[in-house]
């Protein structure tokens, strides 16, 4: 399992794509996918929320559990990804692409994310 050198990573295995605009995008990494198992429901943040990181933000339901989704950084939610809400299995298949969850208009960022090399080191993978 490999994780994108380009991402930041949460100890609670979120991922963050560099802001762009002051933007960025949040996931989950594979490596909380496959130990979700198959997500059948997501709840996400609305568009307008504001999220502060290390704070719950939403929840992934899978048919092994309901865990959890941490926001990464602080921020105002900008958009939601639509087509995971319709089809939460994204999660599992494309944890790094298509199966993005939301994204931030970043106001604070902690510092403590990890980068691809140290967040692969905590992981144990």
């Amino acid at each position: 399992m490999s994780n994108p050198q380009q991402l930041r990573y949460s100890k609670e295995h979120e991922w963050l794509t560099a802001a762009e605009d002051g933007v960025s995008t949040v996931g989950i990494t594979e490596f909380a996918a496959n130990a979700l198992g198959d997500v059948v429901y997501v709840q996400l943040p609305e568009v307008g929320d504001t999220v502060t990181a290390g704070e719950t933000c939403g929840e992934l339901e899978s048919t092994k559990s309901v865990s959890d989704l941490y926001a990464p950084v602080s921020g105002e939610v900008t958009a939601v990804n639509q087509d995971v809400a319709d089809d939460p299995s994204l999660v599992n298949t494309a944890p790094f692409e298509g199966g993005w969850l939301f994204k931030v208009r970043v106001s604070d960022e902690p510092g403590d994310l990890l980068s691809a090399d140290e967040y692969t080191e905590f992981a144990g993978n």
